[in-house]
C-alpha cells in the first residue's frame, strides 16, 4: 500500500508543532497584549469546516480559562446579508488556513469597521485575511497538500491555545504546550486500529465528545464523511441523548472523546451506558468499564488533552480510508481551497 500524503503529513505534526513554537511566540505575546489592553467582554469566531472546529475548541477554552465567552458568527452576516454587528470594544478571532475566502474576509473587515480587534490565525501570513486584521498569527504548518486538514488543524489549535494561555499569563498551560512536540510525536503512534475493525461492517458512526473534547469530535465526524465516506454526526454526549440515542442498535459505532477533565465521568457513564444496549463504543478513557478503552497521551493539562486526542484519530482515520481504497488525499467533490461567498 503506498503511503498517502495524509500519511506524510501527519507525520509531520510534530516537527510542524515544534517549529510553530520556535518561530510564533513574539506575534502571539504581541496579540495577547492587545488582548490585556482590549479587555473585551465577549470575542466572535469566524470559521468554516475544520477551522470552526478549531473555533469551538476555543470557544470552550476561553470560557474555562477566561470566563469569556466566544460567539461563533456565520460570516454570511457581512458577505450576504450586508449587516453590521455591535462589536466595538470587543475582538474577533478569524481562522483560515487559506486566508483566502471571501465571506471570513468580509466579516473580518465588518468586524474591525465596528469596532472590534481582530485577530487572524492562518497558514499564510501574506493572505487577503492578514491584510484585512489587525494582528496575524502564522501558524507554521508549512504546506499541506492533502485535500484533509490534519497538521494545520492542530497548528490553529495550538496557536489558539497559546494566544489564551499568553492573555490569561497561565504558565502551566504554556507549559504544556511547549511540551507538545514530544506528545504529539507518541500520540500519532497510539493503536486505534479496533475502532477500523468495528466500522467495516457499517457505514455509520456516532462521535460524542463533552467541553473543549467536543470540538475533536465535530472534526472527527467531518474526516470519516470526506476520507472515508462514511456518514458520521457528532453530538455532545449530553445532547446525544435527548433524541439520536434512538438510532442505536446493537454493534453500532461510536467513538467518545474525553479529556482529563470535569466532563471526562459524565461522558464515561454515557460510554457505558451505549455499551451496554449492545453498542461498539470506544473511548479515550480508563475510567469507562463496558465501553472500549482506547490508548491515549495526556499533555499534562486537560486544555492540550484534545490536541492529543485529534492527532491519535488523524493516524487511524488515514489507514482506515486507504484500507477502504479510498485516497484520502483527494477526496471526491472536494478541492483544498474553498471560497465561499
Amino acid at each position: 500500500m503506498l503511503e498517502t500524503r495524509m500519511r506524510r503529513e501527519i507525520l509531520e505534526i510534530p516537527t510542524a508543532t515544534a517549529r510553530l513554537i520556535e518561530n510564533g511566540s513574539s506575534d502571539i505575546k504581541a496579540a495577547a497584549a492587545a488582548l490585556q489592553t482590549t479587555d473585551p467582554q465577549f470575542l466572535i469566531s469566524v470559521a468554516r469546516g475544520s477551522s470552526d472546529h478549531v473555533a469551538t475548541f476555543l470557544k470552550y477554552a476561553s470560557e474555562l480559562l477566561m470566563g469569556r465567552a466566544i460567539a461563533s458568527i456565520g460570516p454570511s452576516i457581512a458577505s450576504i446579508y450586508n449587516k453590521p454587528l455591535s462589536l466595538s470594544g470587543n475582538a474577533c478571532l478569524s481562522v483560515s488556513q487559506s486566508g483566502k475566502s471571501p465571506d471570513i474576509i468580509a466579516m473580518v473587515r465588518s468586524a474591525q469597521s465596528a469596532g472590534a480587534l481582530s485577530i487572524a490565525l492562518t497558514n499564510d501570513p501574506a493572505s487577503p485575511l492578514s491584510e484585512v486584521s489587525d494582528h496575524t498569527l502564522n501558524i507554521h504548518a508549512g504546506s499541506e497538500i492533502s485535500v484533509a486538514a490534519t497538521k494545520t488543524f492542530v497548528n490553529s489549535a495550538i496557536v489558539g491555545i497559546w494566544l489564551l494561555a499568553e492573555w490569561a499569563n497561565d504558565n502551566n498551560l504554556r507549559r504544556a504546550i511547549h511540551g507538545l512536540p514530544e506528545v504529539l510525536d507518541k500520540a500519532i503512534q497510539s493503536d486505534w486500529s479496533p475502532l477500523n475493525a468495528a466500522l467495516v461492517l457499517r457505514n455509520s458512526i456516532f462521535c460524542l465528545g463533552r467541553g473543549p473534547a467536543n470540538a475533536m469530535s465535530n472534526e472527527a465526524a467531518l474526516k470519516f464523511k470526506e476520507t472515508c465516506q462514511i456518514h458520521a454526526e457528532s453530538y455532545s454526549s449530553a445532547e446525544f441523548l435527548h433524541g439520536p440515542v434512538s438510532i442505536v442498535d446493537s454493534g453500532f459505532p461510536v467513538i467518545a472523546f474525553a479529556s482529563q477533565d470535569q466532563a471526562e465521568a459524565p461522558l464515561a457513564e454515557v460510554a457505558d451506558a451505549l455499551a451496554d444496549k449492545g453498542a461498539m463504543v470506544f473511548a479515550t478513557s480508563q475510567i469507562v468499564e463496558k465501553a472500549i478503552a482506547l490508548p491515549v497521551v495526556r499533555t499534562g493539562h486537560s486544555l492540550t488533552d484534545p490536541i492529543a486526542l485529534i492527532a491519535s484519530f488523524y493516524a487511524m482515520v488515514e489507514q482506515f480510508a486507504s484500507a477502504r481504497g479510498i485516497n484520502p488525499d483527494a477526496p471526491r467533490h472536494l478541492k483544498k481551497i474553498t471560497e465561499t461567498i
